[in-house]
């Protein structure tokens, strides 16, 4: 069993940026974030030959919790004209639920939950998972699934499905310098400004490296601060590191509530067998001649047949 998610809002809002407007329905109307999706998906399918496929949603992109724990969390987003804003383009919008339908006419399957991120759904799917899972993404946050295991892999898309990397434990440490589990702990030291994270002052990539490498986990490292308090020692940190540390006690002590990503949701077990045939011929075939889908929508099923087929 291989089982794929895909964190759908990434890859469509790639998909959109990615294929030019100019790809449209017979009406004028553009596609190119629907084509592109599906184009995406055809070829990972074909690629990755998954036996299972679901793409997940995000059903609320600035969770309640997250915003509790710290305000700044994705705010600067909210900005009218910002350029990390995550306001849907205008002509975006109209095609997610047209996707939608034309991801159920295939047999797709979609999941969501109320309140949470896709990558929250994405956490819970992988971590019930009985076999190896295959995480589609251009978000790093979700390099803190990376397991060995069983077996979860972070396909992760940035420059292009052409040329994603395949992240597991191994890679995650070798690409930042720590132990290959303890993303969300560097991630939570060194901040995100793209996700409103502010980090801890004058703790950069480097210095979160070393920290996590030494201590293991972000709980180690405060369990060993706190111990040092009377002292005002800590083990391999310099006094300039150790108060800056102590200064954003309160910051740390919330940060893992928003950069750990959720694994027990309380979600349906989704019927996610790879299609071999679509769910609904007649819906897709509506959809594709009022929108002009047929030649994505013929990939992504012939890419379904063709694993269906050569797993016999």
């Amino acid at each position: 069993m291989s089982v794929m998610l895909l964190d759908a809002a990434s890859m469509y809002f790639r998909a959109y940026f990615g294929v030019p407007e100019s790809m449209t329905a017979p009406d004028g109307t553009p596609v190119n974030a629907i084509r592109g999706f599906l184009d995406m998906t055809a070829r990972l399918v074909a690629s990755r030959k998954p036996t299972d496929l679901v793409a997940c949603l995000d059903l609320d992109w600035r969770p309640g919790f997250r915003v509790e724990a710290i305000p700044s969390y994705k705010q600067h987003r909210l900005a009218p004209g910002s350029k990390l804003s995550e306001e849907t383009p205008e002509t975006l919008a109209p095609q997610v639920p047209i996707l939608l339908d034309v991801l159920a006419a295939i047999g797709i399957t979609t999941a969501g939950e109320v309140g949470f991120e896709a990558d929250d759904v994405i956490g819970t799917l992988a971590h019930r998972a009985k076999g190896q899972v295959e995480v589609v993404t251009g978000d790093r946050d979700l390099f803190q699934l990376a397991r060995d295991e069983p077996p979860i892999r972070i396909l992760y898309i940035a420059r292009s499905v052409a040329k994603l990397e395949v992240l597991g434990p191994a890679e995650v440490a070798a690409k930042y310098g720590i132990p290959g589990t303890a993303y969300a702990d560097y991630a939570a030291l060194r901040g995100d400004p793209s996700d409103g994270l502010p980090g801890v002052p004058g703790v950069g990539d480097k210095t979160a490296a070393a920290l996590i490498t030494t201590y293991g986990s972000l709980e180690r490292l405060l369990a060993s601060l706190d111990a040092t308090a009377e002292t005002r020692t800590l083990s391999g940190v310099s006094p300039s590191v150790r108060a800056k540390l102590r200064a954003a006690r309160g910051y740390l002590d919330v940060a893992p509530t928003v950069v750990q990503v959720r694994r027990d949701l309380p979600l349906p077990e989704p019927r996610s067998a790879l299609p071999a045939a679509p769910a609904d011929p007649e819906a897709l075939v509506e959809l594709c001649d009022r929108w002009g889908l047929d030649s994505s929508v013929g990939r992504l099923l012939q890419a379904c047949r063709a694993v269906h087929d050569a797993a016999g």
